[in-house]
């Protein structure tokens, strides 16, 4: 009886435990993908965007399919972690998005305005790439983003961030 009662405890323990860290591991990843605040410096000014980062082969395959609405000051930031030529498309994306290509240093490389939802047609980089800035359809235009712009944030170190 004194055995089966160690061992109902001990199960207990490891279930508290794992409970713990998957509880833990939740908050990583959340905290991970959301609330992080991304700065774009254009002409017009340093506009502050929330972002969520899609830097996992999951989050950027999802990325933002299945959304109806988008909230005016936010977007998607997508890491690739790697400097390479980039294809995006809109399968499954219910609203139309601009997407900026930027290079490792957060320069805009190529803009690409009002994706069609639902797309299939490649939109590509034009060039090696690190990551791509998505935001709601026309936001390119309002913040007066030309290439060449800078996003800032911290996953984006700057020339050094190649060597991360």
């Amino acid at each position: 009886m004194a055995s089966a009662l160690l061992s109902a405890r001990r199960n207990w323990k490891v279930l508290a435990i794992v409970l713990v860290l998957a509880v833990a591991s939740y908050f990583v990843f959340t905290s991970n993908s959301i609330g992080s605040t991304a700065t774009l410096l254009t002409e017009s000014g340093r506009h502050r965007i929330s972002v969520e980062i899609a830097d996992t082969p999951d989050t950027r395959a999802t990325g933002l399919m299945h959304r109806e609405e988008m909230a005016q000051d936010h977007g998607m930031l997508f890491d690739f972690g790697e400097t390479r030529p980039v294809s995006m498309w809109m399968k499954n994306t219910l609203i139309p998005l601009d997407m900026l290509f930027l290079r490792p240093d957060g320069t805009v490389a190529t803009i690409a305005r009002n994706a069609r939802p639902l797309s299939l047609t490649p939109i590509p980089s034009g060039e090696p790439v690190r990551y791509v800035l998505e935001l709601n359809g026309g936001a390119a235009a309002r913040y007066g983003v030309s290439v060449d712009d800078r996003l800032d944030h911290p996953i984006i170190a700057g020339p050094a961030s190649e060597s991360r």
